[in-house]
C-alpha cells in the first residue's frame, strides 16, 4: 500500500506540476543568441535587454500576447523556429533569398553591413591583407556565409567558426585568430571602450534584419502590422537611438514601411 500510495502521489505532483507550467507557457517563446550585444544581452542583474528584446515585447504588448525569450546559439535558431519548439526567433538575422525559402520574416527594421575587425597593432587594414591568415565568424551568419564565398578570392587559409561576437573577440585578442568577420553595428558596440580593437574594413553587404518565423506562423501578419505602426510612431526610431545611440536616417528600414519580404 505505501508503494502504491507513493507511486501516485508522485503521478498527481507530476501531473499538477505539468498543468502549472502549460498554464504558464507564454502565448510566444522567442529564441536569441543572448551575448548578441547590443540586440539581445544579459545586464548586471541578468535580465534580458537589448535592441530587439525591446522591439518583440513591445509587439507583444501591442499583440496582448506574452513572451518568454529562450537562449538559443544562433546556427540553432532555424531548426528551431522550423520545428515549432518556438515561434519566433530574434538575432540580428539576415534577411536572405535562401533563408526565404524555407523560412518567414516580417518586415525589415534595420540595415546594416559586414565588417572586419581586427587589433589595433596589426597590419591588416584591408580584405586583401587577410591572405593567409585565420578569420573567425559565426557558425551560420551572413559572416560565415561571405567569408566561406570569398576564402579563394582573398586567399583566408582557416576559418573559425564561433557562436556569438565575445569568445571570438576574445580569441582576437589573445592571437588564436587574425580577424573578425562580423555584423558591424554589433562589432561597433563591442569595441567602443575596448581600444584594443579596430574595424579594418566595412563590407558593403546591404542586410536586412527582422524577426523570423515559420511560414505558418498565425501571428505573422499581426506581427508585421504592429511593426508598421510603431515605425510610424518613431518607437523603432527612439530604440534605434536607445541602443546606438544615433538616430537612422529617413530611408533606412527603421523608419520606413516596407513590404514583408517575399
Amino acid at each position: 500500500m505505501k508503494f502504491t500510495s507513493l507511486a501516485a502521489t508522485v503521478a498527481l505532483t507530476v501531473a499538477t506540476f505539468t498543468a502549472a507550467t502549460s498554464a504558464l507557457a507564454a502565448d510566444w517563446t522567442v529564441g536569441a543568441n543572448i551575448g548578441n550585444v547590443p540586440w539581445e544581452f544579459q545586464d548586471a542583474t541578468g535580465k534580458f535587454v537589448g535592441f530587439e528584446i525591446d522591439l518583440v515585447n513591445e509587439v507583444a504588448k501591442r499583440a496582448g500576447k506574452s513572451v518568454q525569450i529562450e537562449n538559443i546559439p544562433f546556427n540553432g535558431l532555424f531548426p528551431a523556429v522550423q520545428s515549432g519548439r518556438i515561434q519566433m526567433a530574434i538575432s540580428s538575422i539576415t534577411i536572405t533569398p535562401k533563408r526565404l525559402e524555407s523560412l518567414a520574416f516580417a518586415q525589415p527594421y534595420y540595415d546594416s553591413d559586414q565588417s572586419l575587425s581586427v587589433l589595433k597593432a596589426t597590419k591588416i587594414d584591408k580584405l586583401e591583407d587577410l591572405a593567409g591568415k585565420t578569420v573567425g565568424v559565426d557558425t551560420a551568419s551572413t559572416g560565415d556565409i561571405y567569408a566561406t564565398q570569398n576564402t579563394a578570392k582573398l586567399k583566408i587559409a582557416t576559418i573559425s567558426r564561433y557562436e556569438g561576437l565575445a569568445p571570438a573577440m576574445l580569441d582576437l585578442a589573445s592571437g588564436r585568430i587574425d580577424g573578425y568577420i562580423s555584423d558591424i553595428p554589433a562589432v561597433e558596440y563591442y569595441i567602443k571602450d575596448k581600444p584594443q580593437y579596430r574595424i579594418a574594413a566595412r563590407i558593403p553587404t546591404n542586410e536586412r534584419y527582422s524577426f523570423m518565423f515559420a511560414k505558418n506562423f498565425a501571428d505573422a501578419a499581426k506581427v508585421n502590422e504592429i511593426l508598421g505602426t510603431l515605425k510610424k510612431e518613431g518607437f523603432v526610431s527612439a530604440t534605434h537611438k536607445k541602443w546606438f545611440g544615433t538616430t537612422p536616417p529617413d530611408t533606412s528600414s527603421s523608419v520606413m514601411v516596407m513590404d514583408v519580404p517575399k
